[in-house]
């Protein structure tokens, strides 16, 4: 009796020594995860001429002492860039991430957006089904201009001639003009109908390159998230649009008619060619850069759409691009515009890289040359070598 009372209470020693070890090891992997959720934001800043990084908060323009410091209202948290100026030595003009860091206040302090980021206060952003999106800097991206790759092979040649006719025909039947003025309606008009274009080729281009893996039993090399984070980009400048004005359903029927057959087009042209594909939204979204720019020149001038200047930004552009407070419709245009000339980036460079070749663009990481028609400073694309 004596030997099996001892072998019990050895037998109960040990299972609550392992019970309070799995507990103890499944405490510390929880806080592992939070704060490894929390530190791994990034932060892209922009090599100029200045001995220190800045960031906007509310009104004002806040100095960051160093690349790696954390960003002040939680600006460094997963899923978000920050475009900011610092002295680096990269090349000028250019805007890189770098790794920063976020306490768990902060984290805790971010209000997510709406449509997938509408968590309740105090939830971490990590746990939001979003995926990685740009925060930007506006004083940074108000640099972004216009840039234009020549064509250089047949479906180069290709590709910019279906934009430019696509473009014409557009302009052409919505009577749009670079040289005139629209009114915030007209503007609105256009770019609904826009983005509802602009975000087909990201999904369909992921959608396709999801089922060849699955198909062929080989790897993707990491394109796939890049092309659906563009479509979701795409698609929240869309809903972000229509916070400002509500199509009707003429209007309605057109996008219907209109996603009909460039979905289907783009579908089989992205079975036959990707890489042309890829050239034509990288020119598509050149195409992007121009209006946008051309909105901008009329907001800052005295024409109709100079209202926008002034007038609040929808509450869901503030939460989406961590806007401040007083951020404006004109804001929300830089921000945009600046997202449009990443996706020209991205698939300007897609389109000249091998189909198993890597993405150079993979989460986190991320950098918009000045020229930004161009690949990433020091990636060679095999189709460029």
């Amino acid at each position: 009796m004596g030997e099996g009372a001892c072998a019990r209470d050895i037998m109960g020693r040990l299972a609550f020594s392992s019970a309070r070890r799995g507990w103890t090891l499944a405490r510390a992997s929880a806080e592992d995860v939070s704060r490894g959720a929390m530190s791994r934001g990034f932060s892209p800043t922009c090599s100029v001429a200045s001995t220190s990084a800045w960031t906007r908060v509310g009104g004002t323009a806040t100095p960051i002492a160093s690349i790696g410091t954390t960003l002040p209202g939680g600006r460094g948290v997963e899923g978000v860039r920050t475009f900011a100026s610092s002295t680096t030595n990269s090349s000028a003009g250019a805007i890189k991430t770098s790794k920063t860091t976020s306490s768990a206040a902060e984290a805790r302090a971010e209000t997510t957006v709406d449509d997938g980021l509408n968590l309740s206060h105090g939830a971490r952003r990590n746990d939001s089904y979003m995926l990685f999106h740009p925060q930007y800097d506006l004083r940074q991206v108000e640099n972004v201009k216009p840039a234009h790759r020549k064509p250089i092979h047949v479906r180069d040649y290709i590709a910019y001639g279906l934009v430019q006719f696509s473009r014409w025909s557009f302009d052409k039947i919505t009577g749009y003009s670079p040289k005139t003025s629209l009114t915030p309606e007209g503007w609105l008009q256009r770019f609904i109908f826009l983005e509802t274009v602009a975000g087909v080729p990201g999904m369909v281009g992921a959608m396709l390159r999801h089922m060849m893996s699955l198909r062929t039993l080989k790897r993707d090399h990491g394109w796939i998230h890049t092309l659906l984070e563009e479509a979701e980009n795409e698609r929240m400048h869309l809903l972000t649009f229509l916070k400002l004005r509500e199509p009707g359903i003429a209007f309605r029927l057109a996008v219907l008619g209109a996603q009909g057959v460039f979905f289907n087009a783009f579908f089989l042209s992205y079975l036959i060619s990707p890489r042309t594909c890829h050239r034509f939204v990288g020119y598509l979204e050149e195409e992007a850069v121009r209006t946008y720019t051309h909105a901008l020149h009329d907001i800052d001038g005295d024409g109709p759409a100079s209202v926008w200047a002034k007038q609040p930004a929808p509450k869901l552009a503030k939460r989406y691009w961590r806007m401040p407070e007083d951020a404006t419709v004109r804001d929300l245009i830089v921000a945009v515009r600046a997202d449009e000339a990443s996706h020209s980036h991205v698939n300007h460079t897609l389109s000249s890289m091998g189909t198993r070749q890597s993405n150079p663009f993979h989460v986190g990481h991320t950098e918009l040359p000045e020229n930004f028609v161009e690949p990433p400073p020091g990636f060679v694309p095999e189709h460029c070598r």
